[in-house]
Formats: C-alpha cells, structure tokens, sequence
C-alpha cells in the first residue's frame, strides 16, 4: 500500500499481482499533484514487475480531473512498450463520463459495467 499526501488529499494506491497481471486499486482524489506521484509509483511497479496486463481499479476514486485522464493514457502507453495490455476497471459512472468524452473509450481499455451489457 503507497500513501500519497499532497496537502490534506490522500490518495492510496495499493498493488496486487496474481501471475502475470497487475492490479492497481486507486483511492482518494487524483488532480494535478496526486497523479504526478501515482505516475511514479505506477511505473516503478510497472518497471518491477513486467506484468502482461495492467488492471486500473476506479472503485475508490471520489474526484478526478483531466490529470487522471494523462495518468491512464502515459500507463497505456508504458505497458504498449512492454508489449502487455491495460484495463481500466469498477469505475465510478460520473468518471466513466469524463473518461467516454475524453475519447479513451476508443482505445478499448475501459471495462463495461454490468449495467452496459444488459442493455444491449
């Protein structure tokens, strides 16, 4: 578990490997200074552990700004160069708003809600 503190904002980020996949539980806020040091984690484990897929779990985002949006596509962009895969997983509806109007939508990364499938 990683504590990152920027002013009284707390985000955590907590990892966990099961084989070759690599999950990131994030939690709190993620603005402009949070997400420069979730950056840094991210990509020493990413560095660390070589995973094949890169799971980003939202459940426990409260607040993200267009900085989040930076901090999944630079992580899309260092698991392309591992050759693996990134998911962006259990994300709160009005981020998944911001994340669908940002254009990553288009990228396939993020996983659709149970509520999407059965509308279908």
């Amino acid at each position: 578990m990683y504590n990152i503190t920027e002013g009284v904002i707390i985000l955590e980020l907590k990892s966990v490997q099961k084989g070759s996949e690599l999950t990131l539980y994030l939690r709190g806020e993620i603005d402009h200074h949070s997400a420069r040091k979730m950056r840094e984690t991210a990509d020493a484990l990413i560095h660390q552990k070589k995973p094949s897929l890169l799971k980003m779990n939202f459940s426990g985002v409260s607040f993200m700004d267009s900085s989040g949006i930076g901090l999944i596509m630079g992580r899309y962009r260092t698991m392309l160069l591992y050759g693996g895969k990134l998911r962006v997983v259990s994300i709160p509806e009005q981020i998944r708003k911001m994340m669908e109007l940002s254009g990553l939508g288009t990228l396939n990364i993020l996983e659709r809600s149970r509520q999407d499938e059965t509308t279908e």
